[in-house]
């Protein structure tokens, strides 16, 4: 059976530059997809940004520019971090892409109508512009939009609606049985309460006056196709559904949706719902991680808490917020990153951890080896496997640090630079072993940290110490 594996992050809104939780999110998509191609698979990795959304025109007016010149630079922006991050993506999808985006939602919502799915009707609510989405009062948090804390617009518009209702019972059923996995079992849980209240149908346009750059709504040009089935579509938009849909026939149902907890409803109720009714084939898994707190609370502005992901690569490194995305950070709850707490982290791990391990043995070896040691590119451990598996990235990290302190441990008892002085033969004996299991460790990182993994497996090749230190210590 063909080896495939298809991992998608959010499309991102471009009314400002990405942060830290995009950071965070891209980066455990990279880690999945590095390990996956490292396993044998064919591997897609797919990111872009959702640029049809009324929240654009609001930053371009207050900036003052062309939407298409602003949505260029924002889109370079993400480019710019997704580069300085080692971000290994297939494809950068833009829902403004005429060519490759519209064409797949286009055939989306034709196979909806299809179905019987879409009708018009006047629709009064309250609107949440940051989440671009309808509430009703019940839904609300003392008045508020339980996601941005802003009070909602009081809207009556004429829309296209999509039947929602119609799959409540089919979604809980395919929740229910894993059929699509939601993980952690607590978002499931999460999902599962909502679907037991009932879904109710969701609105699926806008007018054309409130969103002029969406894509125009078949035979009604005054409606723009609103954001569910325009950014949501994206997932196999980007694949060719319908234009060419070669990659769609081959990567198609995806492997795993990486998304935060705070879009949970839409890509485990709506999206899915929406796939039923084009009687196309579901995501396999939905990989809901929390969110990233400084200081125990939400980054924000107003706070002067946040911090900008930028400022850490260029101080400690990318591999250095990598690996505190994938192991300081948990996978399934909200992580906390302060200034502190990464510096600390990054002095005990890498500078003193891994760094300085690397540092010592491959002195070692260049000092009494007269050439590079044995190694193999074979296989990966059954629990490190199990854990990527089940997305426990932190714990991945865990079993690849305990190999490290076990070699730590090991160059304590047995001192094999005193040994190769005093018996050469079982001295090289033991550093070989150390290189070996060196390399060993740095297969095991090059998911994770993958420019660190790769200067190891180099300087092992070359059987030579570092010239300068891995990870500089931050005093």
């Amino acid at each position: 059976m063909y080896n495939k594996f298809y991992i998608t992050t959010p499309i991102f809104y471009p009314n400002a530059n990405l942060h830290m939780g995009h950071a965070y999110t891209v980066t455990i998509c990279d880690i999945l997809s590095r390990y996956k191609k490292l396993l044998g698979n064919e591997t897609y990795f797919l990111t872009g940004s959702d640029e049809n959304t009324g929240k654009i025109l609001k930053s371009v007016e207050e900036k003052g520019e062309n939407v298409s010149v602003y949505l260029q630079n924002i889109s370079d922006n993400f480019k710019e971090l997704y580069s300085q991050l080692g971000i290994s993506y297939d494809q950068f999808i833009r829902t403004s892409d005429k060519e490759k985006h519209w064409p797949g939602a286009l055939a989306l919502w034709q196979k909806l109508v299809e179905a019987g799915d879409i009708y018009k009707a006047t629709y009064k609510g309250l609107y949440c512009v940051g989440c671009e989405t309808f509430y009703k009062e019940k839904d609300l948090e003392e008045g508020k939009c339980p996601v941005h804390g802003t009070i909602p617009q009081e809207i009556e518009e004429e829309n296209y609606f999509f039947r929602l209702s119609k799959y409540t019972v089919r979604l809980k059923d395919k929740i229910r049985e894993d059929e699509i996995k939601v993980v952690p079992v607590s978002r499931k849980n999460e999902i599962m309460a909502l679907l037991d209240r009932g879904l109710e149908d969701v609105s699926f346009s806008r007018p054309k006056k409130t969103v002029p750059h969406g894509i125009p709504v078949p035979n009604d040009p005054e409606q723009v196709i609103y954001v569910w089935c325009d950014a949501l579509v994206n997932y196999i938009s980007a694949l060719g559904f319908g234009r060419d849909d070669e990659l769609f026939k081959k990567f198609w149902p995806v492997d795993v949706h990486v998304i935060g907890k705070d879009i949970l409803r839409f890509h485990s109720a709506i999206w899915p719902a929406m796939l039923m009714s084009a009687n196309l084939s579901l995501p396999k898994s939905i990989f809901v991680h929390g969110l990233i707190t400084s200081g125990g609370v939400k980054m924000s502005k107003t706070l002067g808490n946040v911090i900008d992901p930028f400022h850490l690569i260029n101080e400690y490194g990318k591999d250095a917020l990598r690996y505190y995305f994938a192991r300081e950070i948990s996978p399934f709850e909200d992580g906390d990153l302060t200034l502190e707490k990464f510096k600390e982290s990054y002095n005990a791990n890498l500078a003193n951890g891994i760094g300085n391990l690397t540092s010592r043995i491959m002195k070692m070896a260049e000092d009494n080896l007269s050439s590079s040691a044995p190694v193999s590119d074979e296989g990966f451990p059954e629990e490190y496997i199990k854990y990527l598996n089940n997305f426990e990235l932190n714990r991945a990290c865990d079993f690849v640090w305990n190999e490290i302190g076990e070699m730590d441990k090991y160059i304590q008892e047995n001192k094999p630079f005193k040994v190769v002085k005093e018996n050469k033969e079982e001295g090289i004996k033991q550093i070989e072993f150390l290189v070996s299991k060196l390399y060993f460790v740095a297969r095991l990182l090059e998911p994770i940290i993958p420019d660190t993994a790769q200067k190891i497996k180099n300087l092992v090749k070359e059987n030579k110490s570092p010239e300068k230190p891995l990870f500089l210590r931050k005093d």
